[in-house]
């Protein structure tokens, strides 16, 4: 061995523990070991690189400082048969661009490869590494003490989903990207006064496409550098947690783009994905779909995931796409997919990498969250691992976002045939830890706005928001709102355009904003609408019957039992005089919430501060009766505090 290899060897990042582990599947910080790492060599500066290419005949180091000469810098393959190439390049720094030139053993395969585990990319369309160090002087420490409180089951959660660089651009420079910096306190103090507790940032890692909105990953472990550097997102992390904000970030890991200088085909060989294209093409986005059967693509996989929780301080992984990931005949037809060992549709390997993935983040992370994105009713996604479930933290109700938009669609003359579209969703609620979910995915390739879904003139388009907002805050389950969703966008969301901000300028569009961030403000003081949310508990009907008037109406209980929300919603433009509900305490009742409210840009129609109860039977089932109005297009709430009469009734039940 020459003497140079001889001395590489010692300084290696990688030890024997970390190869055994590698090649095992289970070393789950890949990210401090290969890739491209600065640090001395006998007292020289420079950058160690290693990457994992075990069928590769050469592999060795080109960019810039070389003038792209493979024979200038080769890697030599350790003796451990791990399959991992490495060297040392003195005098490579902070901002060096890179690749790995592999010869394949195979094919007569010759080719530049961007760096799998590269922290930092050149601005697309560009794809070369670049070597960049990730220190970064953190100011969240009060945030991550206390981050278990917020991203707790039990407490509010009210998600602001944003696309980075469609929510704002530069009005001065027009359709120019603001960066990361630039967004931070723009968007920080937004969310603030909005009382959204959560910011969930579409996938902001590198990506070729942009028109992919960052699910085509092609960088696992870099921002996108389209909006600036790593410390960059650092700070706007950093600057969001100060201001006692969560971040929820997308992470894509069922599947990846096929570009010549990505993963795909990596050292000659399928190394990342399946060979057999019936396992490993994604006919939907004619993209790779990983191996979760090989040791080190999982490993790969899931040392991302511990990236972004450990070096940016994530607090919750937004999973896309499950479903794909867990059935083998997704979007297949008969005779283009590969029954598993069993003889099913299951893809056991992708099950298998999922509970692995949650059980390494609630171990390592146990103050962040998972969640996913399944839009089947696989049973038990967010049911512990060790119960035979996948071990999420929380997942996307995509049938009642399904059901209560058809709802909402319709003409509200027509409302009283589809009752049930807004009532079955109560009847599973329970089944999963639910987010409801009002997402990009619903105002994108033609299916228009949330604005131009509701019927009727202008009015009754924003009264049927406020009725929808109203109902979502108060039904069981976490929150999610869509950019422009909160003041009414009219047009279909445009990732090349800013959001019109300037529809504000309307009243009407000026009110529903108000009366969501009263939405949010309310139900983050009230814990009657968040602490059982995944439990029965926490709900019962009042009345779901009354599809002739389109009124529902509904209980939501704190955790205490002490207090007690009755909520009541007219689907109709039709008001509701002296309209009877059942409950089951006598007293003053509060009205709290009335989203026909003058000042949310309705009619000013309600219940002068309440209503007192009277003693009356409701269908035998409540000692009491309120006898309310309630609003054309209308949300009212009511509140009981028991604090004195003890806990809840039964007679509720």
């Amino acid at each position: 061995m020459k003497k140079q290899d001889q001395a590489l060897k010692a300084a290696s990042l990688l030890t024997d523990h970390d190869i055994y582990l590698f090649k095992e599947g289970t070393h789950f910080r890949l990210y401090n070991k290969l890739g491209a790492h600065l640090g001395q060599l006998n007292g020289v500066k420079g950058t160690f690189f290693a990457v994992w290419a075990p069928n590769a005949a050469r592999v060795s180091l080109v960019g810039d400082f070389n003038e792209w000469d493979p024979a200038a810098h080769p890697m030599t393959l350790r003796e451990d048969e791990s399959g991992i190439w490495e060297t040392f390049a003195p005098g490579l720094g902070q901002g060096t661009i890179y690749k790995y030139h592999i010869d394949s053993s195979y094919h007569n395969y010759s080719v530049n490869k961007g760096d799998p585990f590269a922290f930092f990319w050149e601005l697309p369309p560009n794809t070369a590494s670049v070597v960049w160090d990730l220190k970064y002087d953190w100011d969240d420490a009060a945030w991550m003490k206390k981050r278990h409180e917020h991203n707790a089951l039990d407490a509010p959660y009210s998600v602001y989903e944003v696309h980075l660089g469609s929510w704002q651009r530069d009005p001065s420079e027009p359709g120019r990207l603001l960066s990361y910096r630039e967004v931070a306190p723009m968007l920080a103090d937004y969310v603030k006064k909005m009382g959204f507790t959560h910011v969930e940032f579409l996938p902001l890692m590198e990506h070729p496409f942009y028109p992919s909105w960052g699910y085509q990953t092609g960088g696992y472990f870099a921002p996108t550098r389209r909006y600036g550097c790593c410390q960059d997102l650092m700070y706007l992390i950093d600057h969001l947690h100060q201001n006692d904000i969560g971040v929820i970030l997308d992470w894509v890991p069922s599947h990846f783009p096929t570009d010549e200088y990505g993963l795909g085909y990596f050292d000659g060989t399928h190394l990342y994905e399946h060979a057999d294209p019936r396992l490993g093409f994604h006919p939907d986005w004619k993209s790779a779909i990983y191996n979760y059967g090989r040791n080190e693509a999982r490993a790969y996989l899931i040392s991302s995931a511990m990236f972004w929780l450990e070096k940016y301080h994530v607090d919750v992984l937004r999973v896309d796409a499950v479903a794909s990931m867990l059935y083998l005949d997704y979007s297949r037809e008969e005779g283009e997919w590969i029954p598993n060992e069993k003889g099913g549709r299951e893809n056991l390997d992708a099950i298998a990498f999922l509970r692995r993935f949650n059980e390494m983040v609630y171990r390592d992370f146990p103050d962040t969250q998972t969640v996913a994105e399944e839009s089947t009713s696989w049973p038990m996604v967010t049911r512990p691992v060790e119960t035979g479930g996948l071990g999420f933290g929380m997942k996307w109700n995509m049938g009642w976002m399904h059901d209560t938009l058809e709802y909402f669609s319709m003409d509200p003359i027509y409302r009283k045939y589809h009752q049930d579209k807004l009532t079955f969703s109560v009847w599973y609620a329970f089944s999963e830890n639910f987010t409801l979910p009002l997402s990009h995915d619903e105002v994108v390739h033609g299916k228009g706005s949330l604005y131009g879904k509701m019927p009727g003139d202008p009015w009754q388009k924003l009264a049927n928001l406020r009725l929808l907002y109203g109902y979502m805050f108060t039904h069981p389950g976490k929150k999610l709102l869509f950019m422009g969703a909160e003041f009414g966008q009219h047009r279909e969301w445009r990732f090349k355009h800013s959001l019109d901000w300037h529809l504000l300028e309307d009243p009407g569009h000026q009110g529903l904003q108000r009366w969501v961030r009263d939405l949010n403000h309310f139900y983050r003081t009230e814990p009657a609408l968040y602490e059982l949310d995944f439990e029965q508990d926490g709900f019962s009907w009042i009345d779901f019957h009354d599809a002739d008037n389109s009124v529902v109406s509904y209980l939501r209980r704190d955790s205490s039992g002490r207090r007690v929300l009755a909520v009541i919603c007219n689907f109709t433009p039709v008001p509701r005089h002296d309209y009877r509900i059942g409950v089951a305490h006598g007293g003053f009742w509060e009205e709290i919430l009335n989203s026909d409210a003058t000042e949310y840009g309705g009619s000013g129609q309600g219940n002068m501060g309440g209503i007192e109860a009277s003693s009356a039977s409701f269908y035998g089932n409540f000692d009491y009766t309120l006898s309310v109005t309630i609003p054309p297009l209308g949300l009212v709430v009511f509140r009981k505090d028991l604090s004195d009469h003890g806990k809840g009734d039964a007679s509720e039940e």
